[in-house]
């Protein structure tokens, strides 16, 4: 195996492969092309797409050449990949828009990357020449035994939902011929459509191209990775703050700290394993960690105001003014505000009831370094609880909000 294909795995980024022999003494002799597709369903790419695109980088630090291919035409369509029902249909408007959010956010992780939007040549296909072209090489049957078709059977395929094997193979041979691409990288649950992109290849244009998948990233406790009580870890900052993005891998689970740190900065192996050593400090990891992440995504200033802020919520010092705020009526404050409104204005309680249980349940606290319970559901807080116009409210052990007035 390849010294390439070698830190992949070690990194955590390798499920399985077509050809491993093959394509490693395929990267032996040169550069190769490789893409990675995404399709813009939303506004903003979350964590858990960036998986691939981390094994990206390392392909194209090592010399590799890389497409992040934008996959505006098969966005029309959904993946059932992974998906128990379809997917809502989207407004051709609304998914150009939002492949040029992702892209934005791409290149600001991947720098020079190539970018392709397979809009470019998937909206205006002749659909029966493309039938007759590249329909007839697709089994019907070899493409139901697929484990994305097979799941969805049970719970309904719609016919649209059948084709999108036959465009995302249709992409591969695209940049094949476009690029001479002899690579697609992602997720495992891509695997059925990645093995009928090379097959499709194999039989139109005689060539032998590759594909890798990479694990499906669960949490220690066997939950989705990148998911939280206010649902994903967005990149777009407007989504989840670069706070909100630092805590999240701050206060990751202690078994996980090691293998997030191989597959999500670009620490060596040996300096992830000198964080996560036995009599190490984990916090220090973990904080090391959410820096290096916070870092990559959103920049080393906002990395650092995170962190400063973290500091502040927790008692280590840092700068208040990078904690996650909110300006309310300070009118409010002098007429006596109720606490369980207070936490819903604050947002730190996504509903009025679940404000109340907060604080029915003891988890709403107020004040400054010495924080106090807000035990009653009809307590007003008042003026006095201010400090120089500001008021610090926690809920539950990590959620925190700075109340300007």
């Amino acid at each position: 195996m390849t010294d390439m294909l070698s830190t992949l795995k070690a990194r955590g980024f390798f499920a399985q492969c077509t050809n491993t022999k093959g394509l490693s003494l395929a990267m032996d002799r040169e550069s190769i092309t490789f893409y990675v597709g995404c399709d813009p369903t939303g506004p903003s790419l979350h964590i858990g797409h960036m998986v691939p695109f981390f094994a990206f980088r390392h392909l194209k630090e090592a010399g590799h050449k890389g497409i992040a291919l934008v996959g505006g035409g098969t966005a029309r369509i959904g993946d059932p990949s992974g998906k128990s029902e379809m997917r809502k249909v989207l407004d051709y408007e609304i998914l150009d828009s939002n492949a040029a959010s992702i892209k934005a956010q791409l290149t600001r992780f991947l720098g020079d990357a190539l970018f392709e939007n397979n809009k470019d040549w998937l909206a205006n296909l002749n659909y029966i020449d493309f039938l007759r072209d590249i329909g007839r090489h697709f089994s019907v049957n070899r493409m139901l035994s697929f484990e994305a078709y097979k799941l969805r059977m049970e719970t309904g395929l719609s016919f649209l939902e059948f084709n999108y094997q036959l465009l995302q193979s249709y992409d591969f041979l695209e940049l094949y011929r476009r690029r001479r691409c002899v690579l697609q990288i992602g997720g495992d649950d891509q695997w059925g459509n990645i093995v009928a992109g090379a097959d499709l290849i194999r039989r139109v244009e005689g060539a032998e191209v590759f594909g890798m998948t990479f694990p499906l990233v669960t949490t220690s406790d066997g939950k989705k990775m990148g998911k939280t009580e206010k649902g994903a870890v967005f990149l777009d900052p407007a989504l989840t703050s670069p706070y909100e993005f630092f805590q999240y891998w701050r206060n990751v689970q202690d078994a996980d700290v090691g293998r997030f740190l191989l597959m999500f900065t670009f620490l060596s192996p040996d300096q992830c394993g000198e964080l996560c050593k036995a009599g190490a400090n984990i916090n220090e990891a973990k904080e090391r960690l959410a820096w290096e992440v916070t870092a990559l995504i959103h920049g080393k200033d906002e990395a650092d105001r995170a962190r400063s802020g973290a500091k502040a919520a927790f008692g280590g010092g840092g700068d208040t003014n990078a904690m996650p705020s909110v300006t309310l009526s300070r009118a409010k404050f002098e007429a006596g505000y109720n606490v369980v409104e207070l936490f819903f204005d604050a947002g730190l309680a996504a509903t009025k009831s679940e404000a109340r249980r907060l604080v029915e349940q003891g988890g709403a606290f107020t004040g400054g370094e010495t924080l106090s319970a807000a035990a009653d559901i009809k307590a007003a807080i008042g003026e006095d609880a201010l400090h120089n116009g500001e008021l610090i409210l926690r809920a539950g052990k990590k959620r925190y909000c700075r109340v300007l007035t």
